[in-house]
């Protein structure tokens, strides 16, 4: 968690968010008012959250990770604009109407992941939701062909759920039709929790991993590699300059 994310939170009237995420910060809200929603409440919460800022009350709404990355930065905005309020940021001086909207950057998945697994990220690379409840599969299935095809290291977001079990397999699927299956793939649950787990397999075993929705998937390009424990895509610099063992 960011510093400024603490700070919002230990300066807010209201928190909401998704059940889980709450239990994960309930020590640092101890004696807020609380707004909490299960699964594809997200509209739910958000209105509530955007309600109770326009009778005055500073509400922090919750995210996983980074507020602007599959989260609710977005339905934020679409809500308030939805609402016909006029959003100004804090930096705004005598802002004339309705609501202050700050959207406070977090950690990343991609980048807690990635820090974990060494840097598989250091070339250019493409992060793709494999969750269909708001995109198609068929553009999906588009994105994961087009990204393998053109050897981008691909970050795979919201890879499994209890009635979502199938997606990941047609991703291991398409992407190897573009690359070997030797290729290395990072598994990692819970960044940077108690109870994170981080693994390394390769592409043709993605399927018999253990992944949720807690898990990002990162998917090596034709020149990541494993070395000891770590994961690491070169950026280029062994083709530049003369490094001894490369």
């Amino acid at each position: 968690m960011s510093v400024n994310a603490r700070l919002a939170l230990e300066s807010a009237d209201v928190i909401a968010g998704y059940a889980t995420y709450i239990d994960l910060i309930r020590p640092l809200i101890e004696g807020k008012q609380v707004i909490s929603t299960g699964m594809t409440k997200e509209l739910q919460r958000v209105n509530d959250a955007v309600d109770a800022a326009i009778k005055g009350q500073q509400v922090a709404l919750v995210s996983s990770g980074d507020a602007g990355i599959y989260a609710m930065a977005s339905l934020v905005l679409e809500v308030c604009t939805g609402k016909g309020l006029k959003m100004v940021s804090r930096q705004v001086e005598n802002p004339s109407k309705e609501i202050h909207v700050e959207i406070i950057p977090g950690i990343p998945a991609l980048c807690s992941g990635a820090a974990l697994l060494g840097a598989p990220l250091t070339h250019d690379f493409a992060a793709i939701s494999l969750s269909d409840l708001l995109t198609p599969w068929q553009i999906i299935e588009k994105r994961l062909s087009a990204a393998a095809e053109a050897d981008f290291v691909i970050v795979l977001y919201n890879p499994k759920s209890k009635k979502r079990h199938w997606q990941l397999q047609l991703a291991q699927e398409l992407i190897l039709a573009h690359r070997s299956g030797q290729t290395p793939v990072g598994i990692v649950t819970a960044a940077m929790r108690q109870d994170q787990k981080v693994t390394l397999t390769t592409l043709d075993q993605l399927h018999t991993a253990q992944v949720d929705m807690q898990t990002t998937v990162f998917i090596g390009n034709s020149s990541t590699r494993q070395i000891d424990q770590w994961m690491l895509t070169p950026r280029g610099y062994a083709s530049k300059y003369k490094i001894d063992g490369i």
